[in-house]
């Protein structure tokens, strides 16, 4: 784990501030607990591995904990990041696990003084709106990853070459539809609950805001739903496809052998050591032999064609 960093953004008339810290130790615990009173569960819950996401409602402020998916740099797989919220009438203190998507939203208020003035003059509620809004907003491109990832995998099954076992391909992508599905589910009452907690510190114009965040929590939650039943049937379809594939090869191998059993039994005829054999003693009997072997080919396979189990 990197080191900690804390990084103020205190407004002009220091009336409000934001503090951001990026992967909580004790040591950013030991300056929340000297400067705020915060209940001392709450606080150790900020260093808590996986904290179930909820909203503690106190006096004079809340606390939330919010999961977010994200994609790991490296291995492209689907993880949790927590995110912990003290907020206030004129604080907002937020921790999480080197979020990139926090980082960007406190850079942008770094470097743009119109973005830090908007977000001064609307308040804490606002801050908390728009911080919760890009976060979930982040999770629509991992939709849109999986949604390409299921598109190749439907024209492989479909249109490629069915010889190839593409089980394992799905069942990840399966994996991660139901990992995203588990961080999502939670989210949806959480956001739902702000509509009404938030109107204790914050302005009760910020409804439809966050409604709209629960609106793209729903559309999320949706287009998962889509996405889980088309990895299903690709699934399906794919295991469909591999067993037809075995099913024509295991039919090709016994009509194989079925032609080859007459043969084999002519050819040990004739390699009996008793005399006389028919058409051992002839002009060419290696030839009629081969004329024999002919027959019998073409008049299985011709039966089979009959049959209809070519």
């Amino acid at each position: 784990m990197s080191a900690t960093k804390i990084e103020k953004i205190i407004f002009k008339e220091k009336d409000f501030t934001w503090i951001s810290i990026s992967n909580p130790n004790e040591k950013s615990l030991l300056y929340l607990k000297k400067h705020y009173k915060f209940h001392p569960l709450d606080l150790e819950d900020c260093l808590s591995e996986i904290q179930r996401p909820k909203i503690d409602d106190y006096d004079d402020y809340l606390f939330i904990v919010l999961h977010i998916p994200v994609r790991t740099p490296r291995k492209k797989q689907l993880q949790t990041s927590e995110l912990n919220i003290f907020v206030g009438p004129n604080f907002l203190i937020t921790l999480h696990d080197d979020n990139q998507t926090m980082k960007s939203v406190s850079e942008k208020c770094k470097k743009k003084k119109n973005v830090k003035e908007e977000y001064r003059q609307k308040g804490a509620g606002y801050l908390l709106y728009m911080i919760i809004d890009d976060l979930f907003e982040s999770g629509f491109p991992i939709l849109d990853d999986l949604a390409k990832h299921i598109n190749g995998l439907e024209i492989e099954v479909f249109d490629s070459d069915y010889s190839k076992d593409r089980l394992k391909e799905i069942l990840l992508l399966k994996k991660d539809i139901i990992n995203f599905r588990r961080i999502i589910m939670p989210q949806r009452a959480i956001i739902a609950q702000l509509e009404h907690k938030n109107k204790k510190f914050l302005p009760d114009n910020l409804d439809v805001y966050f409604d709209d965040v629960v609106d793209k929590i729903e559309k999320m939650w949706n287009n998962l739903e889509n996405s889980q039943e088309l990895v299903g049937s690709l699934q399906e379809t794919n295991e469909s496809i591999i067993s037809h594939n075995t099913n024509n090869i295991i039919k090709i191998l016994t009509i194989f052998s079925v032609v080859m059993l007459p043969l084999t039994f002519i050819t040990g005829f004739y390699g009996m050591n008793v005399t006389p054999l028919p058409f051992a003693h002839g002009e060419n009997p290696a030839l009629v032999i081969t004329g024999i072997f002919l027959i019998v080919i073409v008049g299985m396979i011709s039966y089979f064609r009959y049959r209809k189990w070519l």
